[in-house]
């Protein structure tokens, strides 16, 4: 049993609290957290649980094997670097950090340390992304050629990182694990909604390894949810939406057929219009897959699936698309 403390108990920290709680792996032995309101807020869900405003109190606690940091990305440095060097393996929010530079020290100090550094892209551990991942390496979907995401709401306007930080990272996590995908350069442009915010309105265009490409609309100013992703490869199309209760995955056996017809000529083309499938999925909840998956790592001391080296090559496509922002649209190479 993985004895863990979690740091911040805001909007996410409870979810991380029910789940660890629930796994059967994790015994949640503090939540620390700044705020008075939220620490009588974790004692009435969680009667008997120990809270504390002090860090120290977390980071000294010998028979603390783990702690779980949900804060603010800015802060993700320092707590985290903090519990690594106080002999904690670290699950943390994502992004893993502010900047490459921070994501790249946190990393190093994990391995110095010999401890689990854990990255919380949650939606790599839902049903339809390893159904996706599965379909991928099966050679079901083919080579790819693009990925289209929107993922658009009425969203909460956040200070310390834009949306394409809070929303697009979901994406980019998913083409890293899911399709093995190598981004080269990012292309983005945004707009502030709120004057002095972040973007709050973005497109993001990544040119990958192989010549396809992602897209990626990220919005907090669309008046209706929409979470859809289209994934084309040569042999298949994947539909994936996150809002459909049930069938959020769909497999659509389409395409077009390419015909060489010599040198010098257009090729013909017929399409291929089949039917499609929807795999059955889990319902299994996502953070409890992650829960159980991080307390396995800690107690055998193995590599995460979301481990720092995932953590670091997200935010590094982040940064890129941020200073291509900044660029008005310039071509950022990794």
């Amino acid at each position: 049993m993985i004895r863990a403390a979690v740091i911040g108990y805001g909007y996410w920290g409870p979810n991380i609290v029910r789940n660890f709680a629930a796994s059967g792996a994790i015994d949640v032995v503090a939540v620390c957290d700044s705020s008075p309101e939220h620490l009588a807020r974790a004692r009435e869900a969680h009667p008997g649980l120990r809270t504390t405003g002090r860090l120290d109190d977390v980071l000294d606690d010998a028979t603390v094997d783990a702690v779980a940091v949900i804060t603010p990305v800015a802060t993700h440095l320092e707590l985290g670097l903090a519990a690594l060097r106080a002999g904690k393996s670290v699950w943390i929010e994502k992004p893993l950090a502010a900047s490459a530079e921070q994501a790249e020290r946190l990393c190093d100090e994990a391995a110095l340390r010999g401890k689990i550094l854990f990255v919380d892209h949650t939606f790599l551990y839902t049903a339809a992304v390893r159904k996706l991942r599965e379909l991928v390496s099966s050679g079901k979907l083919g080579e790819l050629v693009c990925y289209d995401s929107v993922r658009a709401n009425l969203g909460i306007h956040r200070p310390d990182v834009d949306v394409l930080w809070d929303l697009a990272v979901h994406d980019v996590s998913i083409l890293d694990h899911a399709l093995g995908s190598r981004v080269l350069a990012v292309s983005a442009t945004g707009v502030a909604g709120v004057p002095g915010m972040p973007a709050s309105s973005a497109f993001m265009t990544a040119f990958l390894e192989g010549g396809a490409v992602m897209h990626v609309h990220a919005d907090w100013l669309s008046p209706i949810k929409v979470r859809t992703t289209t994934i084309s490869g040569r042999r298949s199309m994947i539909v994936y939406d996150d809002n459909e209760p049930v069938e959020k995955v769909r497999v659509w056996d389409r395409g077009v057929i390419v015909t060489p017809v010599g040198a010098g000529r257009p090729p013909d083309i017929a399409y291929r219009h089949g039917p499609a499938a929807a795999p059955p999925l889990s319902s299994v909840e996502a953070l409890a897959v992650a829960a159980r998956h991080f307390a396995e790592s800690v107690s055998a001391g193995k590599k995460p699936i979301t481990d720092g080296a995932l953590g670091l090559r997200v935010v590094r496509v982040l940064e890129a698309a941020r200073r291509s922002i900044e660029g008005r649209g310039r071509p950022v190479e990794l």
